[in-house]
């Protein structure tokens, strides 16, 4: 139910997680999100709800023929954390607002690294894309690594701070791209739509698809049924 959205939590990755700080309508205003978007949508006529299945319809009908202002009259803000590998994706997506964790202000922890379940291929056909997986043997392997250099570059960045280095020149010894950071994020409905349709895509990298599936399953989908019933129609089917 919608009222228990602000607040949730979900689990993401090994140690990250994606919670929804804040939602516009609130879910105890007596508008919800759909009818929120079909009542600024009718505001070009100084109109508003007339009903269930009028009002889905209009709905449908705004998204099918990309009308996607009144989408925009929804927000959401979330806290994410997530490894920087995902931010250098997300930011990409220049319609969201963003306040992201500053290495300069805060230390960094010892567990504060991205370790994946698996390793996957490069793709034969795709030049940014993997496919399958590394085998098993392989992977331990991999990851056993990965932690070493983990702990090793850990140990330089505290070696660093004890001799006197500021936090901004320590982190210079982290793994960049495996470090875990914590943002605030908010993105009208519209434009979450955006991002949700390329970040779903088979296509799209693991490390950012698991959070776009984390929102629109746990937040998107629970907050705007309607929207969600469309999108699926008109976007992610691409039926008309």
């Amino acid at each position: 139910m919608t009222h228990t959205l602000i607040g949730r939590r979900v689990a993401v990755l090994d140690k990250g997680f994606i919670e929804l700080l804040d939602l516009m309508p609130h879910p105890a205003a007596a508008v919800s999100g759909d009818l929120a978007i079909v009542n600024a949508a009718r505001v070009s006529f100084l109109g508003e709800s007339k009903g269930d299945t009028q009002d889905k319809k209009l709905l449908f009908y705004l998204l099918r023929h990309r009308h996607t202002s009144p989408f925009e009259m929804v927000e959401f803000k979330f806290r994410v954390r997530a490894p920087l590998v995902t931010f250098w994706q997300w930011v990409r997506h220049r319609t969201w607002n963003l306040n992201l964790q500053s290495g300069r202000y805060t230390e960094f922890e010892e567990n504060d690294f991205y370790v994946p379940e698996i390793w996957r291929r490069q793709s034969a056909s795709n030049k940014q894309a993997s496919e399958g997986e590394i085998a098993t043997a392989d992977s331990a392997a991999l990851t056993d690594s990965l932690l070493k250099h983990y702990d090793a570059s850990y140990a330089l960045y505290e070696q660093a701070l004890a001799a006197g280095v500021s936090r901004e020149m320590a982190r210079l010894f982290l793994p960049g791209f495996a470090t875990y950071y914590t943002a605030v994020l908010k993105v009208d409905a519209h434009n979450l739509m955006h991002f949700l349709h390329l970040r779903l895509a088979k296509e799209a990298q693991h490390e950012i698809r698991v959070y776009a599936a984390a929102i629109y399953e746990h937040f998107f989908r629970p907050a705007l049924p309607w929207t969600a019933e469309a999108f699926e129609q008109y976007i992610l089917g691409a039926a008309e």
